[in-house]
């Protein structure tokens, strides 16, 4: 098969903190430190987000009620609708009301206990999906269990339940995000704020304030950063002191939430800082260096009766590898059987637009214990693309891309044939993306555990790619959702990485 040079979406930048030779000059702390702090929010914002909140909280209850019934009347729709007699010998709906009331209350119950009426800022779309599924299918068999012990109502057959439970779940999640949209219009406009406080300063919380800033419909309102005397503080960011001044700053900003991103504080300052965020009744979240804290499994273990910590094994071994080898076997198998008049409609597309090249593009990566293997996929740009400056990276608006090639990157349709990577088992749907040999050369040497990465197979997916870390971003931050990965494997995380990427795909963020 006939090779030919191109760029890679997975070579990036390192991080922000390396190219500041090139970046604009950052202004000093104490220049930050006097910028006007941020206004003071009106005296009936606190009375109209508390409202908002019991508001959104009774929408929650009453979308799950309507749910629950919308969906058990579905189920008995589709009862008759398939044993027509049943009609002449089943009761009315509403002969049913009973239990019905009984899963009714069950649900609401059960998702009260499982704190599911609580609002969170940071629950994505599948996880939501989980928990609902999770709490619906407990609520079910509560509600089986009190009708079958302390209730004589009419026994309800076994396909309207099942409708009931698959229905409800569906019917309570689309209303869940309908109503989460909402608050999310509204926080962007200014309702249901937190004003957040950032302990730290560098790469860290460059990152968090990013995130904020890129997620306004959180509500998240960042009032600026406590770092140590002489630390470049995030740029746009005000210095409001330093991590002694917690308190303090906490009442003069109306913190409502502190995120610590500063990897240097002892365990002693971050048990002050924890204590001193619950006294003053405020949350605190910490973001963790994991190249430093494994944020793996912990289970207690012995040895002759000496106790012992266990960390988790991070590498996939025994049955969990042939498991995660089955997925990616019967997975990739069915796509590209599915997808193949796709593969052959691209593939044509290719060869008719730029008759002077191959259809494909063949490339050495690295993958599983660093074992280098040809990673096929549609050419995308010319023949020659780096004839004269060898490796670099992709880069926006990139003159080598072809006409078409700008658009098979953009949807992510020129990484299609490494399913047949997949299939021979040189890679996962799952996995840190590969890298080039030249650039992981570059990574290893400025990324503490860069290499941990290649514990598993390299996948055409990932954790860090459905959070928008390809292209030109931070191959640090990529680096810690990669390890993240690695050692928190399971085949529903694999799951929820796939069923994400396909929303990832549309957004299409840093795709070139």
């Amino acid at each position: 098969m006939p090779v030919s040079p191109d760029t890679t979406q997975g070579a990036a930048r390192l991080a922000p903190a390396e190219e500041a030779a090139s970046a604009a000059p950052r202004p000093e702390p104490q220049a930050a430190t006097a910028a006007r702090p941020p206004k003071t929010p009106r005296t009936d914002a606190p009375v109209r987000d508390a409202l908002l909140r019991l508001l959104y909280v009774a929408a929650l209850v009453a979308n799950d009620v309507v749910a629950v019934v919308l969906a058990f009347a579905l189920g008995y729709a589709l009862f008759l609708l398939h044993n027509p007699r049943a009609a002449l010998t089943q009761p009315p709906l509403w002969g049913y009301s009973d239990s019905l009331a009984v899963l009714v209350a069950a649900v609401v119950a059960t998702f009260a206990l499982r704190r599911l009426y609580i609002p969170r800022r940071d629950a994505s779309a599948l996880d939501l999906l989980g928990a609902l599924a999770l709490g619906a299918s407990i609520a079910s068999v509560v509600a089986l269990a009190f009708s079958a012990f302390w209730t004589r109502g009419i026994d309800v057959p076994r396909s309207i339940l099942v409708w009931a439970w698959a229905g409800g779940i569906a019917f309570m999640w689309l209303g869940r995000l309908a109503l989460r949209a909402l608050l999310g219009q509204l926080r962007r406009r200014g309702w249901d704020t937190v004003r957040v406080l950032i302990v730290g300063a560098g790469p860290e919380a460059e990152a968090l304030r990013d995130r904020i800033v890129a997620a306004p419909e959180l509500g998240y309102r960042v009032v600026g950063c406590l770092a140590e005397p002489g630390a470049a503080a995030p740029t746009g960011l005000p210095v409001l002191g330093d991590p002694s001044a917690l308190v303090a700053t906490i009442r003069a900003h109306g913190v409502g939430e502190v995120l610590v991103a500063q990897p240097s504080l002892s365990h002693q300052q971050l048990v002050e800082l924890v204590g001193q965020c619950t006294r003053e009744r405020v949350s605190i979240k910490v973001f963790p260096d994991l190249f430093q804290i494994m944020a793996a499994e912990v289970t207690t273990s012995e040895l002759g009766g000496l106790p012992l910590l266990r960390v988790r094994d991070v590498t996939l071994r025994g049955w969990n590898r042939a498991l995660k080898r089955a997925v990616d076997l019967v997975g990739s198998a069915v796509l590209l059987v599915l997808l193949a008049p796709l593969l052959l409609g691209i593939a044509l597309l290719v060869k008719l637009t730029s008759p002077g090249g191959p259809v494909f593009f063949v490339q050495e990566r690295l993958g599983l214990d660093d074992r280098p293997f040809q990673l096929l996929k549609f050419r995308s740009m010319r023949v020659d693309a780096e004839a004269a400056t060898g490796p670099v990276m992709a880069r926006p608006d990139d003159d080598r891309t072809t006409p078409l090639g700008r658009l098979l990157r953009r949807l992510s349709l020129d990484e299609l044939p490494q399913l047949i990577n997949v299939l021979v088992g040189e890679m996962s749907l799952v996995g840190p993306r590969p890298e080039r040999p030249h650039f992981v050369q570059q990574f290893e040497k400025a990324i503490p555990r860069y290499r941990d990465r290649h514990q598993e197979k390299a996948g055409m997916t990932g954790w860090a790619q459905i959070n928008g870390l390809r292209g030109r971003t931070s191959i640090v931050e990529r680096t810690r959702y990669d390890l993240f990965y690695v050692e928190h494997w399971s085949l529903l995380f694999d799951l929820k990485i796939l069923l994400s990427t396909v929303a990832a795909v549309f957004r299409g963020r840093n795709a070139y």
